[in-house]
């Protein structure tokens, strides 16, 4: 069974880095896996400002448009 360490550590002079933690035991193979964190948050952009961008918002400009559009799609089905 694989045992999964994860340690936040700083980068040292020469690209090294160092982890020392008790579930390291000798003798055993490990897979090292190194995710360079950016220094800037990432930019994410507003919830709203996403959903004006979608398409289809726009074909109803009101809610009268949105009961009148049901109607004719309920007396379609009618016919």
């Amino acid at each position: 069974m694989a045992t999964e360490v994860r340690v936040k550590t700083i980068v040292l002079p020469g690209g090294k880095i160092e982890i020392s933690t008790p579930e390291l035991i000798p003798g055993k193979h490990a897979t090292v896996v190194v995710t360079i964190e950016d220094n800037e948050p990432a930019q994410q952009p507003h919830v709203i400002d996403i959903l004006t961008a979608l398409p289809g918002h726009q074909l109803f400009h009101n809610a009268e448009e949105v009961d009148a559009y049901i109607r004719e799609e309920r007396g379609s089905w009618e016919s």
